[in-house]
């Protein structure tokens, strides 16, 4: 009898467990599924990519739970799967910054040809607007497509003003903000806004010139981080594959995961410092 109620209540136990388990795993799921289908569609929109949400959600999904599993089945290693799942698992919102910030910097560079082209079609006799559409005609993306929807939120009577402040939100940088500064107070007080945009446009050429020269003094040593960093990781590799019995103790003893998360703190660490010495605000 108590051998009875015993297992009936280790069977209970165990499937209120299974229970439990599948309703947070459930509900987690749908949670991450709807954040990520969220931000997904908003900073796709942002940099104007329209792409199913849905499908980015599986690629991510796939990405998270199929590709570690292969790698276990392939490595017999449950930590590199766990390294891999960690990977994929910080990959997408980095892919995005990254291409925010190359998006960004592509804007920078554009504007002053824009404003340029701008001022020329001002002194000709144009209006701003037709100076715009002239420009979203003529320009490349991205900026032809943040001035498009400039133009396209005055066509359906959106307030000027407002529709730089959503500009200025879009595209966060330093020259956006001069120009919606600009346009804001030429608007407000009138004055030549042609010559204004064009020594805005010299500046702003000064401005992209001197950081290049910046950029290239500073790349040797942000190459020098980069190699720095790898080079641990690729003698690791080559170790694994020379010495695979001594490196094994890395991976499947606690010793060597306390060594290795070290040594991963420490090449974090050392990347980051070198990359705030090398950055340079301008």
């Amino acid at each position: 009898m108590i051998w009875t109620l015993t297992l009936a209540c280790t069977l209970i136990s165990a499937l209120l467990f299974i229970y439990v388990v599948i309703t947070s795993s459930t509900r987690f799921f749908k949670e991450y599924r709807s954040t990520f289908q969220e931000a997904a569609d908003v900073n796709m929109a942002d940099m104007f990519m329209f792409i199913d949400p849905a499908k980015l959600f599986l690629y991510n999904l796939a990405a998270l739970f199929v590709l570690p599993v292969v790698i276990w089945i392939l490595t017999g290693d449950m930590l590199i799967a766990g390294f891999a799942f960690t990977f994929f698992l910080i990959l997408p919102p980095v892919v995005y910054k990254t291409m925010y910030t190359n998006r960004l910097k592509k804007i920078e560079s554009q504007l002053p040809d824009a404003l340029v082209m701008i001022t020329g079609a001002l002194k000709a006799g144009a209006s701003l607007n037709m100076a715009l559409e002239s420009l979203v005609r003529e320009q490349p993306a991205p900026i032809s497509q943040e001035m498009a929807l400039l133009v396209r939120q005055q066509r359906l009577g959106i307030d000027f003003d407002k529709a730089l402040d959503s500009m200025e939100a879009r595209v966060p940088i330093q020259s956006f903000y001069m120009l919606v500064a600009a346009l804001k107070i030429s608007r407000e007080i009138g004055g030549n806004l042609a010559e204004t945009l064009e020594i805005l446009a010299e500046t702003l050429r000064r401005k992209v010139t001197m950081e290049g020269k910046i950029e290239s003094l500073t790349s040797q040593g942000k190459m020098q981080g980069i190699v720095m960093t790898g080079l641990p990781v690729l003698l690791a590799v080559m170790l694994s594959f020379i010495e695979p019995e001594n490196m094994a103790k890395l991976y499947t003893t606690p010793a060597g995961w306390v060594v290795l998360g070290v040594i991963i703190v420490m090449e974090v660490l050392g990347y980051i410092f070198i990359n705030k010495i090398t950055s340079i605000d301008v």
